[in-house]
């Protein structure tokens, strides 16, 4: 049994990325970076599997190639 995906917020994307915020959401709009997923009201963050991906090969990922559709 796996466990559950991790749901990591936006500061932790940052620091696991080295990107500035402007970048992660101008990547998000040009479909080059995970779109985020809503976790409440107020909140949002990314499937941690989803930035390993991006991390593992950022110049490659495409969000059709790797996740279909946003939660």
């Amino acid at each position: 049994m796996q466990p559950p995906e991790r749901i990591i917020r936006m500061r932790t994307v940052l620091h696991r990325t080295g990107l500035s915020r402007s970048s992660i959401y101008r990547k998000i709009a040009e479909g080059t970076f995970p779109p985020q997923i809503k976790i409440g009201a107020h909140g949002a963050g990314w499937h941690e599997s989803a930035i390993d991906a991006w991390i593992a090969d950022p110049a490659g990922w495409h969000r059709t190639a790797h996740h279909p559709r946003a939660d």
